[in-house]
């Protein structure tokens, strides 16, 4: 029995039928053999083989009566497996429309809180262009409350594996013991003995704090460094306005070499450089709207602070950086050295508090009472956003994965969205490409694919900016070689 982090409860609180609070992905394998439709059967005893790796298959919620401590994970007692699994055939023709769609209408509902808060759908028949015919798609919703990026790259790493071969030695029968459900008087009690350590918690709090400050106040005073975006200083765009419970989501996929080479060129880093193509995109969509506002848009991009204790661990543990996306620049090389300052000043400051220390310290009825008013009243419409979207990089292994002996080809990842956040961008790095998905609602971006061409057309813009740069370089360095060499051979 473990209690939830204050920042994990938080996404129980603030969740709706407007918001459901689970972050998913959308996988494409190739057949498993050429011609042959994958077997639920086999999948779903494949799935009960790794049931043992990761807890998040099999714990489930047990909450407080009127919210008077935050809810404990447990063991679920009554655990039914073909619950969590659904096998559908995708609607005619089965090209990437009709799977994105699929995948929008899943992520659209909520689940079931007396369940562990997972589901897992296999769709077959794939007919997409660029990929092999009959492919099939697994597609993940997980509870936000359960896992963070970190944690959910563990809980799929239980599901694939480098290996081609269908069984590993992890294959192995593995049982676990269930819990029986607690009372709402013993979770109160319990919470009342753990309480009488918070202020022994606000007091390390309050020192780690003052510490990492004075630290981060140094650095960036020694290195003249710019303080990032301040929340509530975002200006407001079509998308940062109440959410509705109809999603859209649609990705783009780029060569991580072709990144990589722009990066080198720039000097920067691989994520500065999505950030710039993301920033690209968005200016270009707002403008074609009439809603590119004159102060540049700011993004908050999670950042993991998941160590080697955490590992395995369920829940959230993450800081946040609020960075630049300098969409007022029109010029993709000024813009892109823009985001490389915030982003390198945002990483000094985001040390100095932690989101998941933060919301230990709030009590679970005023947490509770505060995400609900914010959900209920709107109140996103009559103050300014707290930053623009959320644009998080999950990072994966180079080489190719497999889920029982199929071979993963793409990833698109989705994460959840809430009044006056009504975008939200999730970057996967995957055996030599970059996956960027785009998840909305179809009230405020009805036309998401569009926002996607502009994402393909703001990576051409950078990388023919980055050219010229290295061109011109190149003509530089030839004209100051031969009049270097005019001048040595006038001295002879």
């Amino acid at each position: 029995m473990q209690q939830l982090s204050g920042l994990d409860a938080t996404f129980l609180y603030i969740e709706s039928t407007r918001a459901p609070m689970h972050v998913g992905g959308v996988y494409i394998f190739e057949p498993p053999k050429k011609g042959e439709r994958i077997d639920y059967y086999q999948f779903r005893d494949f799935i009960e083989s790794r049931l043992h790796i990761s807890r998040v298959f099999r714990q489930r919620l047990v909450e407080a009566p009127l919210d008077m401590s935050h809810p404990y994970w447990i063991e679920d007692p009554n655990f039914d497996l073909e619950y969590h699994l659904q096998y559908v055939a995708i609607p005619q023709p089965g090209g990437s429309k009709e799977l994105l769609d699929l995948a929008a209408r899943i992520f659209s509902r909520t689940m079931d809180r007396k369940r562990p808060l997972w589901e897992l759908t296999i769709v077959e028949g794939l007919n997409i262009e660029g990929y092999p015919k009959n492919s099939f798609a697994l597609i993940s919703k997980v509870h936000h409350a359960a896992i963070d990026g970190g944690s959910g790259a563990e809980m799929m790493g239980a599901l694939l594996s480098p290996s081609p071969n269908k069984k590993s030695a992890s294959d192995d029968e593995h049982y676990w013991e269930s819990e029986r459900i607690p009372t709402g008087i013993e979770i109160v009690a319990r919470n009342y003995i753990k309480s009488v350590g918070t202020p022994v918690k606000l007091a390390k709090f309050l020192y780690d704090a003052i510490g990492n400050t004075i630290d981060v106040a140094r650095e960036a005073i020694g290195k003249w460094i710019e303080p990032p975006p301040m929340p509530f200083t975002a200006p407001t765009t079509l998308f940062n306005a109440p959410v509705t419970p109809h999603r859209i989501f649609d990705g783009a996929n780029l060569d991580l070499a072709r990144i990589k080479k722009m990066k080198n060129v720039a000097g920067t880093t691989v994520n500065n450089v999505v950030l710039a193509i993301c920033a690209g995109a968005l200016r270009k969509y707002l403008k074609d709207k009439n809603n590119l506002p004159k102060k540049p848009l700011v993004a908050m991009a999670p950042v993991s602070v998941r160590n080697e204790e955490d590992k395995g661990a369920m829940g959230n543990k993450v800081s946040a950086m609020l960075v630049s996306l300098a969409t007022n620049e029109e010029d993709p090389l000024k813009r892109l050295k823009l985001i490389h300052e915030s982003a390198s000043s945002s990483k000094v400051y985001s040390r100095a508090l932690g989101a998941d220390k933060i919301m230990d310290l709030v009590p679970s009825e005023l947490a509770a009472l505060a995400a609900r008013l914010y959900t209920e009243t709107k109140v996103v419409e009559y103050i300014r956003p707290v930053y623009n979207l959320v644009i998080t990089n999950v990072p994966g292994p180079p080489v190719p994965l497999y889920m029982g002996g199929a071979k993963l080809l793409s990833h698109y990842g989705t994460a959840p969205l809430i009044d006056g956040l009504g975008l939200l961008m999730v970057v996967f790095s995957y055996a030599g490409s970059i996956t960027i998905s785009a998840t909305s609602c179809r009230e405020l971006m009805p036309d998401l694919d569009k926002f996607i061409a502009n994402i393909y057309e703001a990576a051409d813009e950078l990388e023919q900016t980055l050219g010229v740069l290295v061109a011109a370089e190149e003509k530089a360095k030839k004209a100051k070689e031969a009049k270097k060499a005019i001048k040595a051979k006038e001295q002879k």
